[in-house]
């Protein structure tokens, strides 16, 4: 028979697992409180950073159907459930252990694909959205400017010969 307190974690983790887009699984062995809280702060309002229970958190996840945490769980664990942009997240995450070793990356899902370390080192070497819609917008003018110049050509073509045969007929005559 569950604890109820033991039940009421597993039910937080899981509305929270339901509720992020992506979530890292870390582990904080040798970090002070002090670092935790500023890498806490790295993240903003992008994420919840949560020590978790691995026993605990592995059931929430099996319930809320998250297979990528499954033979992960060992160790401190803290994870960081993401509500807004993934890669602003993984970004904190990648500068913040370069600062401090101690925080290893286990791994992650996001939008429901288990992620390796490696996958969100990729993530976190993305631009940011913002750079990547401006980058996208820039492609699709120039694919406009292209249409319109083509669009444009016959008509010019037409004025210059339109031009070439008034001037042959001035100089005819």
């Amino acid at each position: 028979m569950a604890r109820p307190d033991k039940a009421a974690a597993v039910a937080e983790l899981k509305e929270l697992f339901s509720n992020s887009s992506a979530a890292v699984l870390t582990e904080y062995r040798g970090l002070t409180v002090e670092q935790l809280k500023t890498l806490r702060r790295s993240m903003g309002e992008n994420a919840t950073y949560a020590v978790v229970k691995n026993t605990l958190t592995e059931i929430a996840a099996k319930e809320a159907g998250i297979s990528a945490f499954e033979g992960k769980m060992s160790g401190p664990s803290a994870i960081a459930f993401v509500t807004g942009d993934p890669v602003e997240v993984a970004k904190s995450l990648r500068d913040f252990a370069k600062d401090n070793p101690n925080l290893i990356v286990k791994g992650g899902y996001m939008d429901g694909a288990e992620l390796d370390e490696a996958g969100i080192k990729k993530l976190a070497d993305l631009e940011s959205r913002e750079v990547l819609l401006a980058k996208a917008a820039g492609a699709m003018k120039g694919a406009l400017s292209k249409a319109a110049a083509l669009f444009q050509a016959p008509l010019s073509q037409t004025a210059r010969v339109t031009e070439a045969l008034r001037a042959k007929l001035d100089e005819a005559a």
